[in-house]
């Protein structure tokens, strides 16, 4: 049952069907924002003051090619410390994150796993029974390793070795979802990922992420640049 003090919510951008979650320490009103999407940056600073919550950290991730973070407006209007996995080797955040490293905000604290294959930068959180898995585990899926220094063997290690290893009970929270689910489990992607289920060897992992022949995604040209400068104009 999730902790009653833990403040929790699922937000998407249609446009680059996102997921933004909000996790907030419900008495000392700190938060933090995982995965956030420039265009949505006034409803979250709304929800923020809503709830009157104060935000702490909004994580990455990765460095997105999907969409553009609000991690660079926010620490403009909010004075929010931007977070980013140290794979990304940008130096424009305020905090870069390594593999096993804790976050507080409040009573709280959040653990960074890394996790590259799909980029570099991944990085997903752990907290309370949940993870948060950006692009590197989705519900059914994982993200694609064709760009940014993707890799299938770093993926697959990535989600064997550290995602798979979690609680089996332990929640599922991606970066997006194109089929409206919104939250799986270690023990169902174990036995219901087409493509990295128990019984999916390394080879065969291989063999369908390099058979994928995917177009680059809509935006990488724009996002990328924006991204490795926490959101904002590229100098």
């Amino acid at each position: 049952m999730q902790n009653t003090k833990l403040l929790f919510r699922q937000l998407f951008d249609a446009k680059s069907s996102t997921y933004t979650y909000l996790l907030a320490d419900k008495f000392s009103g700190e938060a933090i924002l995982i995965d956030t999407v420039k265009e949505q940056v006034e409803r979250e600073i709304t929800l923020l003051k809503d709830l009157e919550l104060s935000l702490k950290f909004p994580l990455e991730t990765r460095l997105h090619a999907d969409h553009i973070t609000a991690a660079g407006l926010l620490r403009e209007k909010v004075s929010s410390k931007s977070v980013v996995g140290v794979g990304g080797n940008v130096d424009s955040y305020d905090r870069l994150i390594e593999d096993d490293e804790e976050l507080t905000f409040g009573d709280f604290s959040i653990k960074a796993i890394s996790t590259p294959g799909h980029t570099d930068s991944c990085t997903s959180y752990y907290m309370d029974g949940m993870v948060f898995t950006g692009d590197t585990l989705l519900i059914r899926g994982c993200g694609r390793t064709d760009f940014q220094q993707g890799s299938p063997e770093k993926l697959y290690s990535s989600v064997k070795k550290k995602l798979f290893s979690l609680p089996v009970e332990t929640l599922v929270y991606p970066a997006h979802n194109y089929q409206g689910m919104t939250c799986s489990s270690i023990s169902e992607e174990k036995k219901h990922n087409p493509r990295l289920a128990d019984h999916i060897s390394k080879d065969e992992f291989v063999k369908i992420m390099t058979n994928l022949k995917l177009d680059p995604p809509a935006q990488i040209h724009v996002a990328v640049p924006w991204n490795m400068n926490c959101g904002l104009p590229p100098n």
